[in-house]
């Protein structure tokens, strides 16, 4: 229940924040990469530190992120079938080949087939994710933003918060 709860909050945060919609759009979709491909990867690591780097919304890539884990999961078996077309295809295999044969690069599993199908797919998505998150957050901002501030729901969210911030520092 405190995870349903923290995970709520996160949301109203990020998008009740300071960042533009572009902002938290980029990072939504930078974490849509790190939910949509298994985590334990070289490219991952990449796109934490573009989170990091970035003028972006961080928040909004661990909420990316966090909507996208379950999808992610989903469509593995997709995702295996791209992979495996992709580097079973005789046109593209001196292409992988000699990448694998590069220093470092075996180190990025694109061997893998899910691996290699879930960022490419992410990568024909990027677009797409990106626009329709701009357009979701610039919409809410415009026409739910100040109702959901002003609702009852939002400020007991808010308190929670302050709640929490209490829990951590109170004697015991």
């Amino acid at each position: 229940m405190l995870a349903i709860l923290k995970l709520i909050q996160s949301i109203f945060s990020t998008l009740h924040s300071d960042g533009t919609p572009r902002q938290v759009a980029a990072g939504m979709t930078l974490g849509a990469a790190l939910g949509l491909t298994p985590l334990l990867n070289i490219h991952n690591l990449v796109v934490l530190l573009l989170l990091c780097v970035l003028n972006v919304s961080f928040a909004g890539g661990m909420l990316g992120w966090a909507f996208t884990v379950p999808v992610g999961f989903a469509l593995d078996p997709v995702f295996d079938r791209i992979g495996n077309a992709l580097l079973m295809s005789p046109g593209l295999r001196p292409l992988w080949t000699s990448w694998y044969n590069l220093p470092g690069m075996p180190y990025t599993n694109f061997n893998n087939t899910v691996v290699l199908g879930s960022l490419v797919s992410w990568l024909v998505l990027l677009g797409p994710l990106y626009l329709l998150a701009r357009w979701g957050i610039a919409r809410y901002r415009a026409t739910w933003g100040q109702k959901v501030m002003n609702s009852r729901m939002y400020q007991v969210l808010s308190a929670s918060k302050v709640y929490n911030m209490y829990r951590w520092f109170r004697p015991e």
